[in-house]
């Protein structure tokens, strides 16, 4: 699964449109299309943005495996 598909998956797991998560940020409809169709990928400083809307940790919506602390 690509970081588009997953982002995809996650919101509309949420019921969230992309009109609603782009009017969320300030941004256009076809940025998050673009998004989850992996045209392009948010800034880092949308993910925490990102994480609460759908709900999810950071591992999560970037599907990286916890990893434990040492």
């Amino acid at each position: 699964m690509t970081y588009g598909e997953n982002f995809k998956k996650l919101r509309k797991l949420q019921g969230l449109t992309q009109k609603y998560v782009a009017d969320q940020f300030g941004i256009r409809q076809s940025s998050v299309s673009d998004w989850e169709n992996d045209i392009s990928r948010p800034e880092y400083e949308k993910l925490e943005k990102l994480c609460e809307l759908y709900e999810v940790t950071i591992y999560e919506l970037l599907m990286i495996k916890e990893q434990p602390f040492r």
